[in-house]
């Protein structure tokens, strides 16, 4: 003790050993939590590490001459492709061809049904050239037939028909002798004569059964045919209507018929195996009717309607649209015409899902259900892809395409586009990239 009170200090140093404290200290000096959290972000670091990066949104797979007017298609994991005199398959999961073989008279489109290549060349005057079918699988020459056979999706039937110039549609218009095709042989199954014209349908089996043929002629007969053995199941006089390709149609598995009534435009619902009448309704301004998934869609003056075909009951109205059309399994709505669209809808609530203002659906299908979008920007102009999902706002950018592509179309995990330097260019791609 200094004379001031204070204490002094004296520093003994380790010579005389380490005071206990020092080997078994009473508290921790670290929190417990920190091992474990810093192996866990050891860990996680040498995982994320040695991942390989993701690679490019697109990746081309194959590369094919194509000519201007030279068509081509797909048919399952098949691209089919007419070049130089020669139709080619290829494989679409790997890109390595299938078959090919020499073709001495092009076609202006490449047509699939009932496992065969259907190959109509360009008529020329009066003649008919016939239909020539091949073999999916091998490219092999199942049959030909003297006239012009065309197959009805879904359906699974295939007619032998002379058909009468009009507008497209998904049914067709046929007059004098008509045959049913069996795809695999080429064979006629059974034959009817149509005197005048008539409309034609193939009409989808209900709850897995049979597909049916539903001829309208011009004297308002309808008969539903057996498609196996031409059996007429039923048989029903309907009203007069403007009978077309694209009037009455199959929707949700009924028929539909526009026509007119007492007070003005009116539709009407048959069953599709007995033509018993179910129920009839003001139609309003519609001047088209189209298959809408399950649904039915009224096209008008006075914009969309959506109808259930099982009811006649309207389930929503949209003024301000001009046409719907279905793509790669979702609804599109168009507000200014086909290269305007509106936004990927709902079709039980005309909904807007996915907003595609200044976009415009690629034809086809996605594996993830999702839809694949381009549009042109700047100068150039640059393509831009992208792919529009239902609970994002709007279209999520994949990848810029090069210079001159365009008519698109996909399918699950391909995109397949004519370029301009004469190619078809497949390319895989990744939808869920960020």
């Amino acid at each position: 003790m200094g004379a001031d009170g204070s204490a002094f200090v004296i520093d003994l140093g380790l010579e005389r050993g380490e005071p206990e404290t020092y080997a078994e200290p009473g508290r921790r000096t670290t929190p417990l939590w920190l091992g474990p959290a810093l192996l866990a972000v050891l860990l996680l670091f040498s995982v994320t590490a040695s991942a390989p990066p993701p690679g490019p949104p697109l990746t081309a797979l194959l590369r094919v001459p194509i000519g201007p007017g030279d068509p081509f298609t797909t048919s399952g994991d098949r691209l089919l492709v007419q070049s130089a005199g020669e139709l080619t398959s290829y494989d679409l999961e790997t890109g390595d061809r299938q078959w090919r073989i020499g073709q001495d008279i092009p076609v202006y489109r490449l047509r699939t049904g009932g496992g065969v290549l259907l190959l109509r060349p360009w008529a020329r005057g009066r003649s008919e050239p016939g239909t020539t079918a091949l073999a999916l699988t091998s490219g092999e020459r199942r049959w030909h037939h003297g006239r012009n056979v065309v197959s009805f999706p879904a359906s699974g039937l295939m007619v032998a028909v002379e058909g009468v110039r009009s507008v497209s549609g998904t049914g067709r218009r046929v007059e004098r002798s008509v045959e049913v095709i069996d795809p695999p042989t080429g064979f006629a199954r059974w034959r009817l004569w149509v005197p005048s014209t008539a409309v034609l349908l193939g009409v989808p089996g209900r709850s897995d059964g049979p597909p049916r043929m539903l001829l309208v002629r011009d004297d308002l007969t309808a008969q539903v045919y057996d498609v196996d053995s031409g059996a007429v199941l039923a048989q029903r006089r309907l009203p007069a209507a403007n009978y077309d390709p694209e009037n009455p149609v199959i929707a949700g598995g009924l028929v539909l018929l526009r026509h007119p009534g007492p007070s003005g435009v009116e539709m009407s619902a048959y069953h599709p195996e007995t033509l018993r009448p179910l129920w009839t309704k003001p139609a309003g301004s519609t001047r088209e009717t189209r298959a809408c998934g399950r649904l039915a869609c009224l096209i008008g003056l006075d914009g969309v309607r959506m109808v259930d075909p099982a009811t006649g009951d309207l389930l929503w109205h949209r003024p301000g649209w001009r046409t719907v059309e279905e793509t790669g399994g979702h609804l599109v709505a168009y507000a200014d015409g086909p290269d305007s669209p509106a936004g990927v809808v709902r079709p039980e609530t005309g909904e807007v899902l996915v907003d595609l203002t200044g976009w415009r659906p690629v034809p086809g299908t996605t594996a993830d259900g999702d839809l694949l979008v381009v549009r042109e920007i700047g100068p150039g102009p640059r393509t831009m892809i992208a792919v529009a999902a239902p609970g994002v706002a709007g279209p999520r950018l994949l990848a810029e395409l090069p210079t001159g592509t365009g008519e698109c179309q996909s399918v699950p995990g391909r995109l397949i586009c004519r370029s301009m330097y004469g190619e078809l260019v497949v390319w895989a791609y990744r939808s869920g990239t960020a």
